[in-house]
C-alpha cells in the first residue's frame, strides 16, 4: 500500500468543442503534471466535475489517469456518491482500474448524522483494500466532519488520509492531536497555512495551473524546513491560488489554462465559462506570471 505525501492536483477534466471528454488533452494534461514535478493526481472531484459525467465518462477518465500516470505518481480516484451502494460499486471499479486509492465525499443531499457517515465510510472500506482518503468540505457537502468525528472514523480501517477542506487551519492540529498516526491530514484550501500546522499533503486546485510552484511550496515546508522561502513563493503565487478559489474554481482553472495554451473547453452546465471580465483576468494573470502550456508529445498508455 502506497503511502500518500505531497501536493496532489485534483484535476479538471478537458473537454472537446463538441463537449466530449477529451482523452488526448487529459493523456497530455497528466504527463505534463507529472514532468512539473506534481506528486500525485486526484481525477474526478469537484473540480474534475464529477457530478456533470455519466457512470461511462467517469470511467474513461479513471482509466484513461490510471493508465497514462502508469505508476509514476499515485493516482486516487473521486469515488463520492449520495448512496452508499454507489460509492462502494465506484470505488471497486477503481480498484479493478488500478487506483492507487479513492476520496469520498459524505453523502451531500441526506445530511447525514455521526453514526450514518462512520456507518457508510466503514461499509467501504470493508469493500475495498484501497486506502480511503476522506474529504471534508461542509460548504458542498451540507454536513461537517469535526476532529472529534474523524477520530472515529480513523478507527475504521483504511481511512487513513483526510482532505480538510475548511478555512480553520486549527482542524489540522486537532485532528493530528486526536488521531495521531492513525489519520494523515492534507489540506484543502488552505496549503502553506496546513504544512505548518503539520498537515502531510495538499489536494491543490491552483496546481492545475502551476504544478512546480505548488509542489515546491510543500517541500520547502515539509521536506526543508524552508519556511520563509515557502511562504515568500506562497504570497507569490496567492493571485492564482485566490483566481481558483473562490466559485468559479472550474470555470477559472479552465480558462486560465485555456489562456497558457492547452484547450481544455468549458465547463458543463449548470456551471458557464467566465464572464468576460473575469476572463480578461485570467489572461492577466497568465501573462504576469509568464505561464505557458509546453506542448509536449503525450506518452502511450501503459
Amino acid at each position: 500500500m502506497k503511502t500518500f505525501r505531497g501536493t496532489y492536483t485534483v484535476m479538471i477534466t478537458p473537454f472537446t468543442q463538441a463537449g466530449d471528454v477529451d482523452v488526448a488533452a487529459l493523456r497530455a494534461f497528466v504527463d505534463w503534471q507529472i514532468v512539473e514535478g506534481i506528486h500525485g493526481l486526484i481525477p474526478l472531484g469537484s473540480t474534475g466535475e464529477f457530478l456533470s459525467l455519466d457512470d461511462d465518462e467517469k470511467a474513461l477518465v479513471a482509466e484513461v489517469v490510471i493508465g497514462q500516470a502508469a505508476g509514476r505518481v499515485p493516482v486516487l480516484i473521486g469515488t463520492g456518491a449520495e448512496d452508499t451502494r454507489e460509492v462502494v460499486r465506484l470505488s471497486r471499479r477503481a480498484e479493478k482500474l488500478g487506483a492507487d486509492g479513492v476520496m469520498i465525499i459524505p453523502p451531500f443531499y441526506s445530511t447525514p448524522t455521526d453514526d450514518e457517515l462512520v456507518h457508510h465510510y466503514k461499509t467501504v472500506a470493508d469493500a475495498i483494500a484501497l486506502p480511503i482518503m476522506v474529504y471534508n468540505n461542509p460548504a458542498t457537502a451540507n454536513v461537517d466532519l469535526k476532529p472529534q468525528l474523524v477520530a472515529r472514523i480513523a478507527e475504521i480501517d483504511n481511512c487513513l488520509y483526510i482532505k480538510e477542506s475548511t478555512l480553520e487551519v486549527t482542524r489540522v492540529r486537532d485532528i493530528i492531536r486526536l488521531c495521531g498516526d492513525r489519520m494523515t491530514v492534507f489540506g484543502g484550501i488552505l496549503g502553506f497555512e496546513s504544512f505548518v500546522e503539520g498537515a502531510q499533503g495538499w489536494v491543490a486546485v491552483a496546481s492545475n495551473v502551476v504544478p512546480s510552484e505548488m509542489a515546491r511550496i510543500f517541500s520547502l515546508v515539509a521536506d526543508e524546513g524552508a519556511i520563509k522561502e515557502a511562504r515568500e513563493l506562497y504570497l507569490k503565487y496567492l493571485p492564482v491560488i485566490e483566481f481558483v478559489g473562490g466559485q468559479a474554481y472550474v470555470a477559472g482553472s479552465k480558462a486560465l489554462l485555456g489562456h497558457m495554451g492547452l484547450a481544455v473547453g468549458d465547463p458543463r452546465p449548470p456551471r458557464l465559462p467566465l464572464p468576460a471580465a473575469q476572463d480578461a483576468a485570467a489572461l492577466a494573470l497568465v501573462k504576469r506570471f509568464g505561464l505557458s502550456w509546453p506542448a509536449a508529445p503525450s506518452r502511450a498508455s501503459a
